[in-house]
């Protein structure tokens, strides 16, 4: 355990200053964060400037006593209107400063305090937490009596402001309960919240701080001390690679266990913030309608009525034997109305509504699909109906599922909330498919394989070793699927055709970004997989939904224009029977002097003579303008070589086209100056990630063997790759480039359909060693 140390200035009032700072108190638990409390407290009673009529006066963190061990310290230096009260202000700030402490500071009157509390909210609750530290007491106990009344007096009114401040904090950093990086105190259920439960529980609106919330409090406390600990500084977001660290100093069983018990203690608080929130709605209604004299009471479906902004049971719901369906009802009713069920009618259905019979009956269907499709209602009703249980009566496969990690950077959310707003985004889609309820339930069900043995772990991103087919989250989550959509009641044909869209969701993405759709063999194979232009505008609309739920990296406008071409040659093909022919090459390259180069918003064309190594030219040329290549083809023409890239910066900004249509040039030309800019580069950015690996595929193309590189992003890996390619004899025809959170998927066309194994090994060579 560790302390300060200070030392007394020389000369002026013999006022204590800090000379060094060894830390605090460490340690994880109620007990270290008292003591780093006291620790603080003893030492700023030695650096007080004392005086007549002031004091200091802790709030925040140090106000109640629960200091992180690399927390701000929130101070008040309060004074009754002495004269020099700036001058001892810098004598308590600047030790504070000098020992390289955060604060968070103010000086003012008690009446000074009042006012700013009575304009901002924030200072409001900051002054509910204000504690003694040292000088005169009286004041502090003026301010704090003073200030706990007025909140009392004023809380209904400042109530909804603080809602309005609190939900853009929400929209800001997220659900705490289903993000995989979540920060402990902003995001929503997090640290923050429970400070506003408090302020609630002091205005007498209700009972907010039950001993579920306090025991939630206290492990996110410890959780966040523990992630202070690991990383050395003040860090609130528990971010993934330290998840395993801080697990341990908290004594859980591992990140994962952490997460979810992280996300649980999260959902107790966000649950209890609602419930405050909606017991100030119902006092504030209850007082109108106490002036009014006019009750609100309104049917909004079978069974449910709405009263006091609640959803609550009809009385004629409650009788002998309850419908199965009554909670299915609910749910639907509180997402397409966007209203909260009432915490008594929960108990109630959690309680009392008997399980549903195999298969559900059909008006149990019918409310699942209208609440997977009710839209941003979905989401809120969904989490309030687990909260009470309700989701694992309807679906046992749900408890597995709930907050489980996904880990994949690209992905933001636990499984259980990927799933959901899966479906959410899935109603954005559905009049652009035939079947909207099948899609909606396969949007909802498309990942439920995932974290089961052959499933991989979960958000491992579904790699394949063949695309479309191969042993993953996906053919494992097809046969559970199908068996979810039988037992609530889809005949036959439509559950097999569920368990298809689980098993090919991952189909169209992967294919567009790592296939030649030019290539007939691509097209014509993923209508083999397909089958019917029904089940292909399911997928398309599943795979926009499935990116959009997934985060943004998941998804980019020239993805979405690859998945929309590959669909619309494969629509072609199912309706016609026949493969449309590839796209011509660009007119303007197949004529006029040479070299010639073409710069589109999204794409690069080369056209030089035809020679060995062009195409790694151009990748190399391109990676010396921050530019990632997409995809590329290569083609010879007439004696003419051919070299189409789509592209993308690589930071964000676009280069200057004068410059990269020059370099291009002098480049494909053979310039030499330009050859050895690029290795430069190219061997300075070297990547340094996990071993790399080679996949081969023979039968995947018409004309050509494809080469498969999974290894770590790096800049210019396109360039030392075809280099090296070239150098060991390998004609590459095209290239796509698909690029999973750090790491890449490259897939490269090789002409011939014949390459020896010897020959292979040699290649194979190559590619890893450049890498």
């Amino acid at each position: 355990m560790t302390s300060l140390t200070t030392a007394t200035a020389p000369g002026g009032d013999g006022v204590p200053v800090v000379n060094e700072v060894t830390g605090l108190p460490g340690g994880v638990g109620a007990a270290a964060r008292a003591d780093r409390a006291d620790a603080l407290d003893a030492w700023l009673r030695r650096i007080f400037p004392a005086r007549p009529g002031v004091a200091l006066v802790a709030v925040g963190g140090l106000g109640r006593r629960q200091c992180a061990p690399y927390g701000d310290l929130d101070l008040v230096l309060l004074h009754a209107g002495v004269p020099g009260v700036d001058e001892l202000a810098a004598a308590l700030w600047y030790p504070i400063w000098d020992a390289g402490l955060r604060l968070d500071h103010s000086v003012r009157t008690v009446a000074e305090a009042l006012s700013v509390a009575q304009d901002d909210v924030k200072v409001a609750l900051g002054l509910l937490d204000a504690r003694h530290v040292a000088g005169d007491p009286a004041l502090t106990e003026q301010l704090a009596r003073t200030a706990t009344d007025h909140w009392r007096r004023t809380a209904i009114r400042q109530l909804p402001g603080l809602r309005e401040i609190t939900a853009t904090r929400w929209e800001a950093h997220g659900e705490l309960a289903f993000l995989l990086e979540g920060d402990l105190k902003e995001a929503a259920g997090g640290l923050r919240d429970v400070g506003i439960l408090r302020a609630i529980a002091t205005a007498g609106v209700t009972d907010a701080l039950r001993p579920a919330v306090h025991a939630a409090h206290r492990r996110l406390l410890d959780t966040r001390d523990a992630l202070h600990q690991q990383v050395g500084r003040r860090v609130d977001r528990l971010v993934a690679q330290e998840r395993d660290g801080v697990a341990k100093l908290l004594g859980v069983d591992g990140g994962d266990a952490l997460l979810r018990l992280t996300a649980g203690d999260a959902r107790t608080v966000r649950h209890a913030l609602d419930d405050a929130w909606r017991a100030a709605d119902r006092l504030r209604s209850g007082r109108q309608r106490a002036a009014s004299g006019r009750p609100v009471r309104r049917p909004v479906a079978r069974d449910v009525v709405e009263q006091d902004g609640e959803l609550v049971l009809a009385r004629t719901a409650i009788g002998a034997r309850p419908d199965p369906c009554l909670s299915l009802r609910v749910a639907a009713a509180a997402a397409t109305t966007r209203l909260p069920i009432a915490r008594a009618t929960c108990e109630w259905l959690a309680a009392y509504c008997p399980p549903l019979p195999a298969p559900w009956p059909p008006a149990a269907r019918a409310a699942l699909i209208t609440l997977l499709g009710a839209g941003p209602g979905l989401v809120p009703a969904w989490e309030t109906c687990d909260r009470y249980g309700l989701i694992d009566g309807w679906l046992p496969e749900w408890t597995r599922m709930r907050s489980l990690p996904q880990h994949n950077p690209v992905h933001r959310f636990t499984l259980d909330r990927h799933l959901v707003q899966t479906a959410y985004e899935a109603s954005r889609h559905t009049r652009d498919v035939e079947r909207p309820d099948l899609l909606l339930l396969g949007a909802f069900l498309h990942d439920i394989g995932k974290g089961l043995a052959g499933g991989g772990a979960a958000g491992r991103a579904g790699r394949h070793e063949h695309v479309g087919t191969s042993g993953d989250h996906s053919t494992v989550g097809a046969p559970l699927a199908e068996a979810v959509a039988t037992r609530i009641g889809l005949p036959p044909a439509e559950a097999a055709l569920i368990g298809t869209l689980v098993r090919l969701h991952l189909l169209l993405p992967e294919v567009a970004t790592r296939r030649d759709l030019s290539d007939p063999k691509t097209i014509a194979g993923v209508a083999g997989l397909v089958g019917d232009p029904g089940t292909l505008e399911l997928l398309h609309a599943l795979v926009r939904a499935d990116a959009a739920a997934t985060g943004p990296a998941a998804w980019s406008g020239w993805k979405g224009r690859l998945i929309a071409d590959l669909v619309a040659r494969v629509r072609t093909t199912l309706d016609t029977g026949e493969v449309p022919a590839p796209p011509a090459p660009d007119p303007a390259l197949v004529a006029g002097p040479l070299p010639v180069v073409h710069l589109g918003e999204d794409r690069v064309s080369v056209a030089a003579a035809d020679r060995r190594g062009l195409l790694a030219t151009v990748a190399g040329c391109l990676a010396l303008h921050r530019l990632e290549v997409i995809s590329a083809d290569a083609a010879t023409v007439d004696g003419r070589a051919l070299v189409e890239c789509r592209v993308q910066p690589r930071y964000g900004l676009a280069p200057d086209p004068i410059a990269l249509s020059a370099d291009l040039r002098r480049a494909v030309a053979g310039d030499v100056s330009v050859t050895q800019r690029l290795r430069g580069r190219a061997l300075a950015a070297r990547s340094r990630g996990a071993a790399p690996r080679v996949v081969w595929h023979r039968e995947a193309a018409t004309d050509a063997v494809l080469l498969e590189l999974r290894a770590a992003d790096a800049a210019g890996l396109l360039y030392r790759v075809t280099c090296a390619l070239d150098e060991a004899g390998a004609q590459v025809r095209a290239a796509r480039i698909a690029t999973l959170g750090g790491d890449v998927v490259d897939t490269f066309y090789l002409v011939g359909t014949d390459l020896p194994g010897e020959r292979r090994a040699v290649v194979e060579a190559a590619v890893l060693a450049a890498v």
